[in-house]
């Protein structure tokens, strides 16, 4: 079992207050906060090993360098790859997104193809591809995504066809907490010649990720989901079909050799590296993906199912409330409406008693359309969350709704 407190104490961020309350922090699924051995590792690494990694002959960028692959040696054995040089470094899911959506269907596909995505994507794994089928004349289809959350995997055989050439899909709805059964989907896309990129994004800090057993190939997420900072991603790819793809970004780094006749490019990863990375964020991702082995990364798991299922529990005694998605299987997120009141005034309020939630359509506005509501509140949980921290928002929502009533 998890020391929470003593975890609690790791984090910072965790004693501050709020307008004069303790801050409650409910809003993970946005951005995670960040242990205090992250934020040590980036001030050591900018006070003592600050130097632009790759070609640099001196000291500074030799060991900024080491750490930095090293870095990506980490992040590989973190997600079950054998191969490093298939991690490629970026922004974040975004950009490891429309990476693939820039680049993967130039080559494999033709006017009339077709990119399937679900129904409780999230705007950076919808939006991409859309750009891509206005680009190159493809169709964009959707899995149905049913009353209770979940996809409607009965769909699939009369979605999936010879023209369906990529499969774009969420491990965990930002939304809903829907964990999805990926296994028939990416066994689907497979047998009719299609390629899959799982997002990642909410799953990487709930869930274990093996790329192997996922079989699928590509995946992508970003750090600051999973304990580390803003601007570091990964995109995971075989190695076969980053080969094949062509850059995505011009500059330094992902070249082999330039001259104004021709510029012929680097190996993997850099390929898709261009300028100077985050060597920084990349070393801190790693201590992020450490510190979670410390604790116990089942552990966590099996603290954040315990606090999801009572959070369902409490919030079922509140008047008026109505949950969104009651999937079967979900992680780490509860969303809900109040009938009769705007979700962000629920969360405005809930802010004045220093209660931090997410409000709106959560950059998944098709899926809030689905369901027929202006957006909902959605409450979502880390390791460093307690019972008592959920307690403390079901009284808080129940003095918001009185007044807003």
């Amino acid at each position: 079992m998890l020391d929470i407190e003593k975890i609690r104490t790791d984090f910072p961020i965790l004693s501050t207050e709020v307008y004069g309350f303790p801050l409650v922090y409910l809003d993970n699924g946005a951005t995670t906060q960040k242990p205090r051995c992250v934020l040590d590792r980036i001030i050591h690494a900018y006070e003592n090993e600050n130097g632009n990694i790759h070609r640099g002959v001196h000291y500074l960028s030799e060991i900024a360098t080491d750490h930095h692959e090293k870095a990506r040696s980490r992040v590989a054995r973190f997600i079950g790859a054998e191969d490093s040089a298939e991690i490629v470094f970026t922004r974040g899911t975004t950009e490891s997104v429309n990476l693939v959506a820039r680049t993967l269907p130039d080559v494999i596909c033709k006017p009339g193809d077709e990119i399937l995505v679900t129904g409780m994507e999230h705007h950076s794994n919808t939006v991409p591809w859309q750009i891509a089928c206005e680009r190159l004349g493809l169709k964009l289809r959707v899995i149905p995504v049913l009353d209770n959350g979940e996809l409607d995997y009965s769909s699939l055989n009369n979605l999936l066809s010879a023209k369906t050439k990529i499969v774009a899909c969420t491990a965990i709805s930002n939304v809903l907490g829907t964990i999805n059964n990926l296994e028939p989907i990416v066994a689907g896309a497979h047998a009719v010649g299609a390629y899959v990129l799982v997002d990642c994004a909410q799953a990487i800090a709930h869930t274990h990720i093996d790329v192997k057993a996922l079989n699928a190939d590509f995946i992508a997420f970003s750090g600051h989901k999973v304990y580390a900072p803003n601007g570091i991603g990964v995109l995971w790819g075989r190695r076969a079909l980053l080969e094949m793809m062509p850059p995505f970004m011009g500059g330094g780094e992902m070249i082999d050799h330039v001259t104004f006749d021709k510029t012929t490019y680097n190996k993997l990863p850099y390929k898709f590296e261009a300028g100077t990375p985050d060597y920084i964020g990349s070393r801190a991702l790693a201590e992020a993906f450490d510190y979670i082995e410390r604790v116990g990364f089942d552990d966590i798991i099996e603290h954040e199912h315990n606090l999801l299922d009572y959070a369902i529990h409490q919030i079922a005694s509140v008047n008026g409330v109505r949950q969104i998605g009651t999937a079967a299987h979900r992680s780490g997120i509860l969303s809900f409406v109040v009938d009769g009141i705007h979700p962000y005034d629920i969360g405005t309020m809930l802010d004045k008693l220093g209660i931090a939630v997410r409000t709106g359509h959560h950059c998944a506005e098709p899926l809030i359309d689905r369901f027929s509501v202006p957006g909902t509140v959605r409450v979502s949980f880390a390791m460093y969350n307690t019972m008592s921290e959920i307690d403390t928002f079901i009284k808080g929502l129940d003095r918001v709704l009185t007044i807003l009533r």
